[in-house]
């Protein structure tokens, strides 16, 4: 029977990032350097919330787009940190993570034969959304541009059939962000097309050289905003994201919404609501030592040689492999975990354009980074 099964999710793999992570996860003694899953516990009030939301038999279902309360939070905490403007009641919908809230809005803005642009490298959660869509995703190679999706790299690409682009910053797995004026630039650039922004913004909480921006506040109605609380919060098993749209959009990505998981869990909508509320700055801990970590990790690469870019947030380096290495990014990560017991991501997983690199989460203790840095230098050695 399995020749019944829709072609689109036939030709679709699972992540490569998970594909990787699956292959070693049972070795002894490992390193891992591969999930973007923050090292710290969710903070104990947010938990305490949880645990009266079930005390108080708060686990009946919500409104489709979450509580008010809970939109009311989601809307000013984005107002206060990135001076964004959306009314509760109609512009905001709370989501099972950042990644469901993707999938909605491609399902309800694109179509057959839509062209999505992607920078590239890129996270690998976008593309398959858009072939089982029937849209088609269109790589922009950002590697000669310090990974930066800016005007003049989107530009050649855009064509009467682009539908979205997607802006995916802090970037997973760069690192990199784009500044204020070359989000200016996009916004301008796009204001008389149609063509939508899809800003994924899940790491706006965890930036380090300056203040995170969002496209939304040059070019609110045309830009779907993605964020939630799995980094800024460590909260990845809550599975609490945000949409944030007009309300022209929000109501038809509602009703994809509502028929895709009625809503969220309302035991995490009362823990989200703790966090946005009483933990509206619980990130800045977290970021104050991931920035210490970022600040170590850099010094080590550059120490072994290796070409690697700062990066601005997040959690993440990607690395590229030293041309001595006569392996693709899948191999090397094979040899390297087998040789030191320390686990990357291969680049391959975020494209084509990551072939040649691999991604290094810092989301780990200094005392772990330290060890397998030092398996690493001894590793490179061997070739360089």
């Amino acid at each position: 029977m399995e020749h019944l099964i829709n072609q689109r999710v036939k030709n679709i793999e699972i992540s490569g990032i998970r594909k990787f992570f699956n292959l070693v996860a049972d070795l002894d003694d490992l390193i891992s350097f591969t999930i973007g899953q923050p090292d710290f516990p969710t903070p104990n009030h947010v938990k305490a919330a949880g645990i009266q939301a079930i005390e108080e038999d708060f686990t009946s279902y919500t409104h489709n787009a979450g509580t008010l309360e809970l939109r009311k939070a989601a809307t000013q905490f984005v107002q206060k940190k990135y001076d964004l403007h959306y009314q509760p009641e109609s512009e905001v919908i709370v989501t099972m993570g950042a990644s469901e809230a993707i999938d909605i809005a491609f399902r309800t803005i694109l179509s057959e034969g839509s062209e999505v642009l992607l920078p590239g490298p890129i996270y690998p959660g976008y593309e398959p959304i858009i072939r089982m869509m029937g849209s088609v995703p269109v790589h922009v190679d950002i590697r000669n541009n310090q990974f930066r999706f800016t005007l003049e790299m989107m530009k050649p690409y855009i064509t009467d059939k682009t539908r979205c682009i997607v802006l995916p910053y802090p970037s997973n797995p760069t690192g990199v962000s784009l500044s204020s004026n070359e989000l200016k630039e996009i916004a301008e650039f796009i204001k008389d097309k149609d063509i939508f922004i899809l800003a994924d913004e899940i790491y706006s909480e965890l930036t380090f050289e300056h203040k995170h921006t969002s496209i939304a506040s040059f070019i609110k109605d045309k830009t779907i905003v993605i964020n939630g609380l799995s980094k800024s919060h460590s909260m990845t098993g809550w599975r609490i994201g945000f949409l944030f749209a007009p309300e022209y959009l929000t109501k038809h990505i509602l009703k994809v919404h509502q028929y895709n998981v009625s809503c969220a869990n309302s035991i995490a909508q009362k823990a989200a609501y703790e966090a946005l509320t009483a933990g509206i700055n619980d990130a800045e801990v977290m970021k104050e030592e991931y920035n210490k970590r970022r600040e170590y990790v850099y010094m080590r690469l550059t120490g072994m040689g290796l070409d690697v870019v700062k990066p601005d947030g997040a959690f993440y380096f990607f690395v590229k492999i030293p041309d001595a290495i006569p392996l693709n990014s899948f191999d090397f990560a094979l040899k390297l975990v087998h040789e030191t017991k320390v686990a990357v991501v291969p680049g391959s997983a975020f494209s084509e354009f990551g072939e040649g690199y691999f991604r290094l989460s810092f989301a780990c203790s200094m005392a772990n980074l330290e060890l397998g840095l030092n398996k690493m230098e001894s590793f490179f050695r061997q070739w360089v």
